[in-house]
């Protein structure tokens, strides 16, 4: 199958190395601590933030830095197969746990000792990139939740398909069997936060694909920052400051 024209354009319109749209609300959850929803082209996902708060199981509580707990699932209409999955099956137990290692890199966990923060992360329509859309959203809960950062930790993939790096993969092409990474970094840091790849690459097109992949990544912080204000100007006018 032909994922890139002889004009240089994939199957849903996009260049190589263009993303799809991406949209973001903050505040979604009321109920939460923090709350966001984001979006990448028609990968929706919702994530809530609570915390930092007393830790539930004494067992686990730590006296020098706070435990970050997350949980992944996706709604059972979030794809076009209809059936029920079921809870803490391998894959989302594997998610959750990238996830929580991902925003731990970012987290200043030694400002709330003997603490727990919980993350919420439920994909609510799935069309390629959830792993990255979660850590997405999972940073702007964090920011809205006021949980202290060492910088904003953003998410993107890009792969190789038809001699071609591909930035942002759809579920088409996510699912064509060909390589692609997911790259997770602190842009303002210059850090590597994650990096999975399900197959193997020469050493020369790797670093061009990691390298779409980071650029991707600063793309989605810089429209992060851009929603942080614009939510910030509109607590502030709220309150009349």
């Amino acid at each position: 199958m032909e994922y890139v024209s002889p004009e240089g354009l994939r199957l849903d319109g996009r260049r190589p190395m263009e993303m799809r749209q991406i949209r973001a609300e903050i505040g979604a959850v009321v109920k939460a601590d923090g709350s966001a929803l984001f979006e990448m082209g028609n990968t929706k996902v919702i994530a809530a933030v609570y915390g930092p708060r007393e830790v539930q199981n004494r067992s686990q509580q730590v006296n020098d830095h706070a435990l970050v707990r997350c949980e992944y699932t996706m709604a059972n209409f979030s794809t076009g197969d209809r059936f029920r999955r079921p809870k803490g099956d391998r894959r989302s137990t594997e998610i959750s746990l990238v996830i929580r290692q991902t925003m731990e890199a970012c987290i200043l966990t030694h400002l709330m000792p003997r603490s727990q923060i919980d993350i919420f992360v439920q994909v609510l329509q799935a069309d390629g990139g959830t792993r990255s859309a979660c850590i997405n959203a999972a940073t702007l809960a964090l920011a809205d939740a006021g949980i202290p950062m060492r910088d904003l930790v953003t998410s993107c993939s890009a792969g190789y398909l038809n001699s071609t790096a591909l930035l942002d993969l759809n579920y088409v092409e996510d699912s064509a069997g060909g390589p692609d990474v997911t790259v997770g970094i602190l842009p303002k840091l210059d850090k590597v936060t994650l990096i999975q790849m399900d197959a193997k690459l020469p050493l020369d097109i790797i670093e061009n694909v990691m390298q779409l992949a980071a650029e991707g990544c600063k793309a989605i912080a810089n429209y992060i920052r851009e929603v942080l204000l614009e939510h910030t100007k509109k607590l502030e006018y709220r309150r009349g400051v």
